[in-house]
């Protein structure tokens, strides 16, 4: 059953952005089912290797939260071994809300022994997330928008934070596309909120453009 998770409701919501918000389903269904349709022949490729390296299933279902609060499961190819802790990862979500010294990138941790061999690299070309693509067509996500949080995250958030809800997540944004590796907590959601105020078709497509090269550019940083 989904939750639903409004833990500061005066600045949760943006209620007008629901009618000004009127083009973006019909975008993300009409270019969200082009790309999973030509995306699937790689998506079955990789969780092949993916199951063929370590045991356990192709795809790794997480509790996200999304648009207006509520659950979703958002679906990834699996880059770590089965029954993980998630202690470590709340650590460093906790280091990295503080800005503590060496928190990093908390969406995309490379250093950790728990990431398998093909892991890694789905991390770095960052392939693991082609499985979005149906979340975005089932309506649980966007192609463009705020990353969606992990229920343990919203524990970090100052009250404007909450305003990432207002719109629906997404599988790319403005900070993937700037510099996801280099910023800091206050820095992606100062972007996040920038994008709550400045939605629009025209920005969703901009940013569509700039992902490929900007991903291409992180995975070449990271190799």
């Amino acid at each position: 059953m989904p939750r639903t998770y409004l833990a500061q409701p005066p600045l949760a919501l943006r209620p007008a952005l629901d009618l000004a918000l009127w083009w973006k389903r019909p975008l993300d269904l009409a270019l969200g089912a082009i790309a999973l349709l030509v995306a699937l022949p790689l998506i079955l490729c990789l969780a092949l290797a993916v199951v063929l390296e370590s045991p356990g299933p192709a795809f790794f279902g997480q509790e996200r939260i999304g648009y207006r609060g509520r659950s979703f499961r958002m679906w990834k190819l699996r880059t770590m071994h089965v029954d993980c802790d998630e202690v470590p990862h709340r650590r460093t979500v906790a280091d990295w809300f503080a800005g503590r010294a060496g928190a990093g990138d908390c969406y995309k941790t490379l250093a950790d022994t728990r990431i398998t061999r093909v892991g890694l690299l789905l991390r770095l070309t960052n392939l693991d997330e082609l499985p979005q693509l149906l979340n975005v067509v089932l309506g649980d996500m966007s192609l463009v928008g705020p990353r969606p949080a992990i229920p343990y995250e919203l524990d970090h958030y100052q009250p404007v934070y909450f305003q990432r809800l207002s719109v629906p997540p997404g599988v790319t944004g403005l900070w993937q596309v700037t510099a996801r590796d280099r910023l800091s907590a206050a820095e992606m959601m100062q972007l996040d909120l920038r994008y709550v105020r400045e939605a629009s078709p025209w920005l969703d497509l901009k940013v569509l453009a700039m992902t490929a090269p900007a991903l291409l550019a992180s995975a070449v940083r990271g190799i």
